[in-house]
């Protein structure tokens, strides 16, 4: 299960952050994304009726979508989203209890981490990617500069990710990006403006996958 989300996770390379959005859009947006070949989905628990959400998305949507959790900070938190059903638990911080309680579960737990010593712990510590955020505070050139000594460990990277810069990223070497507001853009949501996140999407899976060709040659 482990290495097999990872896996699809290097492919499809993008992570559709949900976060805030006004209460119930979750089908319509999660719709809109995967109609522009987002795979995977994660719902932040600081999100109004995040639980509920995933649950309900799992339903809908489980054979498109992989759905996760996001800001998950402690364990607490870990066992809701859990037994909401989430596939994967993604966090800001490095936790050391919810890293083992996704390993105990059998549920991916990719945690948050910025320095070289945060993400070789919780590599150690049985990580199979980790999270480099928050990247936009210190320039896209960051993880080019951190991967060339670390770079058997698998990263994702969030924050300050757009369409002028997710090739670059994923050129440096990270697996896949996470995108919230950029992707997932609220104001949109709120006019009902699902086409335009669809093509967002389609625009961000498209530039995603011609970094793929060219890793390729």
């Amino acid at each position: 299960m482990e290495q097999n989300l990872v896996s699809l996770l290097k492919q499809e390379k993008i992570v559709a952050i949900i976060r805030g959005i006004p209460n119930g859009s979750g089908e319509d947006t999660a719709k809109a994304l995967a109609a522009g070949e987002v795979s995977f989905l994660e719902v932040t628990l600081n999100t109004d009726g995040a639980l509920n959400m995933i649950n309900d998305l799992k339903g809908k949507f489980g054979s498109q979508l992989r759905i996760g959790a996001g800001t998950v900070l402690d364990l607490e938190m870990a066992k809701e989203a859990v037994q909401a059903g989430a596939e994967y638990i993604v966090s800001p911080n490095l936790d050391e209890e919810v890293l083992a309680y996704g390993l105990e579960q059998g549920v991916e737990v990719w945690p948050g981490t910025l320095t070289p010593t945060e993400i070789v712990r919780a590599y150690r510590l049985g990580a199979s990617a980790v999270k480099v955020f928050p990247v936009s505070s210190m320039g896209v050139k960051y993880i080019k500069d951190i991967r060339g000594p670390l770079n058997h460990i698998p990263m994702m990277v969030t924050g300050g990710v757009n369409l002028d810069n997710i090739k670059e990223v994923l050129g440096y070497g990270a697996i896949a990006v996470g995108l919230g507001g950029n992707l997932v853009n609220n104001e949109l949501i709120k006019k009902g403006d699902f086409e335009q996140i669809t093509q967002l999407a389609a625009a961000y899976t498209r530039l995603a996958k011609e970094v793929q060709v060219h890793a390729a040659k």
